[in-house]
């Protein structure tokens, strides 16, 4: 059944001073301003599903929910793109590289450690007010960067010389008080070095940050308060918040291109415009426009351009995804993701770029499932549904989870999609590669199935964990620690798997 499309763009308010406009002038933007006329393509095709038991894409029909029919698999891709960089080691058992173990929290309450990095030679972690470098194999701490606070929220994006950006709290918080989440600072992954540490203020006032990115040379970092970016290499602000702003940088999504979630409005009914921008200047390339009513935004994606949004009356921001030309603000497609279907979700408190068990690649969108009954006896299970981007139809294939595993999508390598399996019973989580072209999936990694290490891996779910995978060599973590954490020992911030080839 085809959807309705969206609400139509209304008029938007003057632009700001914030930015100078592009060299064109286009139609009236919010803020910024934007060069397109909103053009909407069909919603997405939502098919009920039949499922082959075992790996792959598959097509599916008819049937119960949770009860699947065995068929044929469909025929061939027609993406025939050259694969992905991570090679399959000749053998893919994996053994436990190093555990990190918790920290102690001493006073009572909770303290968030987002974000964990990984290069060549270095897996680097939050800790309570710090981040740590260790080595990537060994587990050996190399660096220790320590912060006067902890850290609000991170980039997940490095500049190809690894260097990131995060923001932290000025000083640690108390049973009666909390510093804002107000310092930016650039962060030397390699090095291990604070390169600088930068403020901005709306007005008289100073921000507290809710996200912060790296797109290129950028630093860019948003709020309900305003935006603001800065040069990664000089520090040199490249932009910030003009008080006579009508409209303000909610958040910011990195990586290959910069966009920025431009809020317009009262706070109490706030339009939202997607802005791809300049990661320089600021000025912006083009701007779609969301219905009125929707407040939260995720970007799921920079290039292509693809945001998901909490439309309605929703358990899980991210209801609805959009996918938008970046070159010309127009609406490609909109696909519904229905709460007791799919299983993708985005932060709703401020991290734009906190979106999780959806992926993108291929001019595809792959996105995990909710649980359901597998075979009898067998437990629950779950799989990975693609979309086409163009068209907001689903391709007709699944990557199926198998017995008593459930799937999530982790990140593209090259056309393959790489997803993580979390552990069954009497067996340990696993890794694999799905290939975009022959729908072949490939194991890279299996973890050991003794009863610790299956335990603390299991004790980290993909919707509150992270996950990073690299040249045969899986770290999951934790992002928050409190006082009423397990015994010592107990339970880990972070675990490693590696294997041989």
């Amino acid at each position: 059944m085809t959807q309705p499309p969206p609400p139509p763009l209304p008029n938007h308010p003057p632009q700001s001073a914030g930015y100078r406009p592009p060299p064109t002038p286009p139609p009236p933007g919010c803020g910024r301003r934007s060069n397109a006329r909103l053009v909407i393509i069909v919603a997405a095709v939502l098919t009920i599903a039949l499922l082959v038991v075992g790996g792959g894409w598959y097509a599916n029909s008819g049937g119960d929910e949770g009860q699947y029919d065995p068929a044929s698999s469909v025929g061939g891709d027609q993406n025939t793109g050259g694969g992905g960089d991570e090679k399959v080691p000749a053998d893919t058992g994996a053994e436990a590289l190093f555990q990190v173990p918790m920290p102690e929290v001493k006073d009572a309450g909770s303290v968030d450690v987002p974000g964990s990095w990984l290069t060549d030679k270095v897996y680097a972690k939050t800790g309570i007010a710090e981040i740590v470098g260790y080595d990537a194999d060994s587990g050996a701490k190399l660096w220790t960067i320590p912060l006067p606070g902890p850290v609000c929220t991170i980039s997940p994006h490095t500049t190809e010389d690894n260097r990131t950006a995060v923001v932290f709290r000025p000083r640690m918080p108390s049973r009666n008080s909390s510093a804002g989440c107000s310092q930016v600072a650039a962060i030397d992954l390699d090095a291990g070095k604070r390169l600088w540490t930068r403020t901005a203020q709306a007005g008289a006032r100073l921000i507290a940050f809710d996200d912060v990115t790296v797109s290129g040379d950028t630093v860019a970092a948003g709020s309900t308060g305003g935006g603001a970016a800065w040069d990664i290499a000089s520090a040199r602000q490249l932009w910030a918040p003009k008080p006579a702003d009508s409209c303000h940088d909610a958040g910011y999504g990195g990586g290959a291109k910069l966009v920025a979630v431009r809020s317009c409005g009262s706070s109490a009914g706030p339009q939202l415009h997607i802005q791809t921008i300049d990661p320089t200047s600021g000025t912006v390339i083009s701007e779609y426009g969301m219905a009125r009513g929707i407040e939260h935004v995720g970007v799921v994606s920079t290039d292509p351009l693809v945001v998901a949004a909490e439309v309605g009356d929703t358990a899980r921001p991210a209801s609805d995804i959009y996918s938008v030309d970046n070159s010309t603000g127009r609406l490609r497609s909109r696909i519904s993701l229905p709460d007791d279907q799919y299983a993708a979700g985005c932060d709703a408190a401020g991290e734009v770029e906190n979106c999780r068990r959806l992926v993108v690649g291929n001019d595809r969108l792959y996105v995990a499932t909710e649980e359901h009954v597998g075979r009898v006896g067998a437990g629950r299970t779950n799989e990975i549904v693609a979309f086409d981007l163009a068209t907001g139809g689903q391709t007709g294939r699944r990557a199926a989870a198998g017995d008593g595993r459930t799937i999530s999508p982790l990140r593209m390598d090259g056309t393959n999609v790489i997803a993580y399996q979390r552990p069954a019973y009497g067996r340990g989580g696993r890794v694999v590669s799905i290939d975009g072209a022959t729908v072949e999936e490939t194991e890279l990694l299996a973890n050991p199935a003794t009863r610790t290490l299956r335990d603390a891996e299991t004790d980290m779910v993909p919707d509150n964990s992270e996950i990073l995978f690299r040249d045969g060599r899986l770290y999951i973590s934790q992002a928050h620690t409190s006082s009423l954490s397990g015994p010592a020992g107990k339970e880990y911030l972070a675990i490693a798997f590696g294997t041989n080839g």
